[in-house]
């Protein structure tokens, strides 16, 4: 509060004075309005939804360019009529059963009395058939494995040793002294792993049949099974790096035990998704720092492209490396604006702004790719589909971006997200050069997604070691998926053959790109329980 007795009498020291409070005011108006967005986005993270889906259709985003941003550089098109023809609503039909799950008939029939007519037995013209699913739950069985022995009885009385006893040794076994077979260790591999059932949980399951076996005991189950696939490993990271594109993301992990390390403090799991694009390898790698000497570590020597989101650490593999080409995430350039939507709340619904002018954009490159795919081009024709389509829209958003950053607060969430994009927009245009490459870093997050859930469920590691493990059969499952490949038929099959593997080529033939459903059919079949 200025009092009067203080103001000075000289007009231009009062103009300057009055014009320093405006200033100061309009700091305060934006700290506030910054403060105001910040709110709103925590509000939206507890109570909100989580999907960043916007329901504006192609003619509202046509009227959103011509009546709410004067500045946008795109030419005016006429509003078209759109008539939705007369439609009876169909019932969904429902998906047939898949034919290799066993079947069971039974039939429903009528009474032997009711088959009479006419004084004659009516004659069967047909049937009707439907099919129902059951289930059965699952069973444990206990396999006895019975070793016979076999004595010399001549032997016995002449040497001084005892009689000569003959028994089959015993086969190398994924748990050596132990109780589990390769069926049960997969089965709580992939309870943990793939399903996100943590093995405290599995604990309990397991007492409901009558069975004791501790959350301890299945923890060192998986620290050993997990050692037994480090040839496996050292392959598919070999795979990872012969592909066009791999793509890369981290994520915080907890674990406990770790050397000179407060059990607070963070680690992390990074996840790498490369090799062949129609049959990936997915490697997973636990690490105490997010530093980025892990990914220059993992890919030293490959030589292609690299698609992560904006992390600071991921920019130095370019200098580092140069055959590798960084290529930038545009879902992680959008949700940007969707915050901006967010923190506005109400009046966003009111008045559409810059943040759903952007997302316009980025829906027309995504409609771009959906044509790719309904289409099944090749990566060559989506190369050229996209210089046709998409790379118009990308030169038109890039200047808009670049006039509208001009007029806007650097410190809000729109300035925020116009300067992610823009100091990006290398990155984030160069998917268009390869078919192969996405729009967005998706896919190593779809990759990332099962150990996140369960990262709910188990909190941490308890050890270091349970972390590498955790790592490694992680690895194994995700892969496995992306191979097109049941988790737990693959886990069962590799921990029923890695044993008696001995060399590369053995242990090539355990990886997921070189299975097929088929073959893992036929093992399930006709394999032995142990």
């Amino acid at each position: 509060m200025i009092e009067t007795n203080t103001l000075p009498d000289n007009l231009e020291e009062l103009k300057a004075l009055i014009l320093d409070k405006d200033e100061r005011i309009a700091a305060r108006d934006e700290h506030i309005t910054i403060l105001e967005e910040k709110i709103r986005i925590l509000k939206k993270a507890i109570f909100g939804s989580k999907s960043e889906k916007r329901h504006i259709d192609d003619e509202g985003f046509k009227q959103l360019h011509l009546f709410n941003e004067a500045e946008i550089l795109a030419e005016p098109q006429a509003t078209k009529k759109v008539v939705v023809p007369e439609h009876a609503r169909q019932k969904p039909k429902r998906k047939p059963l898949p034919p290799g799950l066993p079947r069971v008939e039974v039939i429903e029939d009528v009474d032997d009395s009711e088959k009479i007519c006419c004084g004659v037995e009516m004659a069967r013209i047909g049937e009707e058939v439907c099919e129902k699913l059951d289930y059965v739950p699952a069973k444990l069985r206990v396999i006895r494995i019975i070793r016979p022995k076999y004595a010399c009885g001549i032997c016995e009385g002449v040497q001084t040793e005892g009689p000569t006893v003959k028994i089959a040794p015993p086969p190398a076994r994924i748990i050596p002294k132990g109780i589990a077979t390769p069926g049960l260790v997969a089965h709580i591999a992939v309870s943990k792993y793939a399903d996100a059932l943590p093995l405290y949980r599995q604990e309990k399951i397991f007492s409901r049949y009558g069975i004791e076996l501790s959350r301890s005991t299945m923890a060192e189950w998986m620290v050993k099974a997990a050692g037994c696939c480090t040839a496996l490993m050292d392959l598919l990271y070999k795979e990872l790096l012969v592909g066009p594109l791999i793509n890369v993301d981290e994520t915080p992990l907890q674990v406990l035990n770790e050397p000179e390390r407060a059990n607070t403090t963070k680690s992390y799991m990074w996840v790498f998704r490369g090799g062949d694009p129609d049959k990936p390898s997915v490697l997973f790698k636990y690490s105490e720092t997010r530093s980025g000497r892990i990914p220059r570590e993992v890919l030293a020597g490959y030589s292609g492209y690299c698609q992560t989101d904006g992390f600071s650490g991921y920019d130095a593999l370019e200098a580092t490396n140069p055959g590798i080409r960084l290529v930038g995430c545009f879902f992680h350039a959008r949700r940007n604006f969707v915050k901006v939507i967010d923190a506005r709340g109400k009046a966003a619904k009111n008045k559409p702004g810059s943040a759903e002018v952007a997302l316009d954009y980025i829906g027309q490159l995504y409609k771009v790719e959906k044509i790719a795919r309904e289409r099944q081009l090749s990566a060559e024709e989506i190369v050229a589909l996209r210089k046709e389509k998409a790379i118009p829209v990308l030169e038109k958003f890039k200047a808009w971006m670049d006039k509208r950053i001009e007029q806007t607060p650097p410190k809000g969430l729109l300035g925020q997200a116009l300067n992610y994009a823009i100091t990006r927009w290398d990155k984030l245009i160069r998917y268009t050069e390869n078919g192969y490459i996405t729009p967005d870093n998706n896919m190593v997050e779809n990759d990332i997604r099962p150990y996140a859930v369960g990262r709910r469920n188990w909190l941490f590691s308890g050890h270091p070691n349970g972390a590498h493990a955790s790592a490694t059969l992680y690895s194994l499952i995700v892969t496995a998926r992306a191979c097109g490949l049941d988790p737990y038929q693959y886990l069962r099959f590799l921990f029923s053959k890695i044993l008696s593997a001995r060399t590369e080529e053995h242990y090539r033939a355990l990886t997921p790109r070189n299975l097929t459903p088929e073959i893992l059919s036929r093992f399930m079949s006709c394999e032995s329980p142990i």
